[in-house]
């Protein structure tokens, strides 16, 4: 059984990749489908990773801090060791805060 949803996925992977080159053979010149298309890979980063960014840690305040830092520092546009490193330790102040209190 585990055979069949291997090859179930392995075949649903390929035509989501598949269908899209042999239907649009011609070049895309709509500009919202090409826009679209660019922030595709934006988008599911995002999604992947957010949920991750606010449960990584044993709290959610936490976890926020640290997200709030990063923003902040790439809207500065910091390398990304300087915003991975400063979230990082702030979300470790963070936690030594709250268990503190």
């Amino acid at each position: 059984m585990v055979y069949i949803y291997i090859m179930t996925m392995a075949l649903v992977t390929y035509l989501i990749r598949m269908l899209p080159l042999t239907v649009y053979r011609k070049k895309i010149e709509n500009r919202t489908m090409k826009s679209f298309l660019y922030y595709v890979p934006y988008t599911c980063l995002t999604a992947m990773t957010f949920p991750g960014i606010l449960y990584s840690t044993g709290n959610i305040i936490s976890a926020a801090a640290g997200f709030l830092v990063a923003l902040i520092l790439g809207f500065k546009e910091k390398s990304l060791i300087v915003v991975a490193a400063v979230s990082c330790v702030a979300v470790y102040i963070c936690e030594a805060v709250l268990k503190m209190i």
